[in-house]
């Protein structure tokens, strides 16, 4: 995690603060060059694919350069911050610039942008993206105005037959999926920089070309005119990165390994409503977070317990089945930085208060993207609510290495036949998907069926469990 490069100066590396993990992007930086740092202090937060975690260093010093600006993603191991542990007071003063060229062992220099396109999935990440980039005057416009007097070997690169850039460039232009040969360059003897490759994203100019051709022929060319005048804009590309890059590759692992089962129960869940009210108002409860999706977990733990087989996970290198006898309950919450799903430890050992605890305490951390990676490892079977969105259910996808996810719907006033009479009651719709290969029908429809009993009939949580 940290080398000497000399007496003085000691230098930070990347660390993997997760389980294998490879890159992480910075997402802030808390000091800036010249700025005094002690042992454990926080220097900056970064975004892992599993969740945001914030780097101390581990020794005192003066901040003598950061290697990479905001918004660059850096392989575990890269040098990013470089610390005059010296502490003299002309620490500072041969610090170049707030942001500097990475060390000369930065990882695929010679690799070619366009070999990399990251079109996975357009999920709105652009109100993130577009909050990183400025840096409110310093760290950005660093190494654009600032591009070290490193002489710019114009011959040999043209001879190459490829255009000049320094490394963080060629790792920006890489991840945005731009070809550094089809841009223009601005920088001095024709370097580019990463304003000209922000610019080759940007795809303002094209509308502006485009109306300008619809307006001079106005009569032949009028199908196509409102559409392209209608948004000005005709597509935006989205890197995607961190947690929704892992999202994505886990989804689709997921979905092309596990034989999906989906099997859809609609039940009455009145008298879980009124269950709900009645613990909001019981003093053993003030406090704590009472919801529908309380009982649902509690309902869930309830069947588990009742079928213990369905607790159990592949083992496709050993070809065994590994039986678990533990819950980690994990609980899909959708975040600005994507979706993810944190995991309750050993759920099946707690009481009602205890779970709405945890599950208070989990909802909280991940809207405050301070869910940590341990957190997020070790699920044994995932409840993801749609009904928050008003729909009525869905056919999830299992969260990898897990044998069940369960959805709930959204809960409706409808009428339904109660007691031979039809009246109006709370009603919602469950979606159980299970891996085939460890959860047969039947053992998937009397997991699914017991959770609906329990919904319906609350009373069953006190004499099944």
């Amino acid at each position: 995690m940290t080398t000497m490069t000399d007496a003085a100066l000691a230098e930070f590396k990347m660390p993997d603060v997760g389980e294998g993990l490879t890159e992480a992007e910075i997402l802030k930086w808390y000091v800036q060059p010249g700025d005094a740092v002690t042992d454990g202090q926080v220097v900056c937060e970064v975004e892992t694919a599993k969740a945001a975690v914030e780097l101390p260093i581990p020794f005192n010093g003066v901040v003598r350069e950061l290697r990479f600006p905001e918004g660059t993603t850096v392989d575990v191991g890269q040098v990013i911050i470089a610390v005059d542990v010296a502490g003299g007071s002309g620490s500072t003063d041969t610090a170049p610039v707030s942001v500097s060229v990475p060390e000369p062992a930065s990882p695929e220099p010679e690799a070619e942008p366009q070999g990399r396109q990251p079109v996975l999935v357009g999920y709105g990440v652009s109100e993130a993206s577009t909050k990183r980039r400025p840096r409110k005057g310093d760290v950005v416009a660093a190494p654009a105005a600032v591009t070290q007097p490193a002489p710019a070997p114009e011959a040999p690169a043209k001879e190459n037959g490829r255009p000049l850039a320094k490394p963080p460039v060629r790792k920006l232009a890489k991840d945005l999926g731009v070809d550094l040969s089809q841009v223009s360059p601005s920088g001095p003897d024709g370097i580019i920089t990463r304003e000209d490759v922000h610019a080759a994203v940007a795809p303002a100019p094209e509308p502006v070309v485009t109306q300008a051709q619809v307006l001079a022929q106005p009569q032949e060319p009028v199908a196509a005119a409102p559409a392209v005048v209608q948004d000005g804009v005709r597509e935006t590309r989205i890197p995607v990165k961190g947690v929704r890059k892992a999202t994505a590759a886990a989804m689709v692992g997921s979905a092309f390994t596990a034989p999906h089962v989906t099997e859809f129960v609609t039940v009455d869940v009145t008298r879980t409503m009124k269950l709900v009210e009645e613990l909001k108002a019981d003093k053993e409860m003030q406090g704590l977070r009472v919801n529908p999706l309380l009982l649902v977990a509690k309902a869930l733990l309830v069947a588990i317990k009742r079928n213990p087989e369905i607790s159990a996970s592949w083992d496709e290198a050993a070809q065994e089945i590994v039986r678990k006898h533990y819950v980690n309950l994990g609980i899909a919450a959708a975040t600005p930085r994507g979706l993810i799903v944190p995991n309750i430890k050993d759920a099946h050992a707690k009481t009602l208060p205890e779970l709405a605890t945890a599950l208070g305490e989990l909802v909280s951390t991940a809207r405050e993207g301070k869910t940590s990676p341990g957190a997020m490892q070790g699920g044994t079977v995932t409840i993801t609510n749609v009904g928050v969105f008003g729909v009525d259910t869905g056919t999830p996808i299992l969260n990898p290495g897990e044998p069940a996810i369960l959805a709930v719907g959204a809960i409706k006033l409808q009428p339904w036949v109660h007691k031979g009479k039809v009246k109006p009651r709370q009603v919602t719709t469950l979606a159980l998907s299970f891996d085939h290969r460890l959860v047969d029908g039947e053992l998937g429809s009397k997991v699914l069926a017991d959770v609906a009993a329990i919904l319906e009939q609350p009373k069953r949580l006190i004499t099944w469990a």
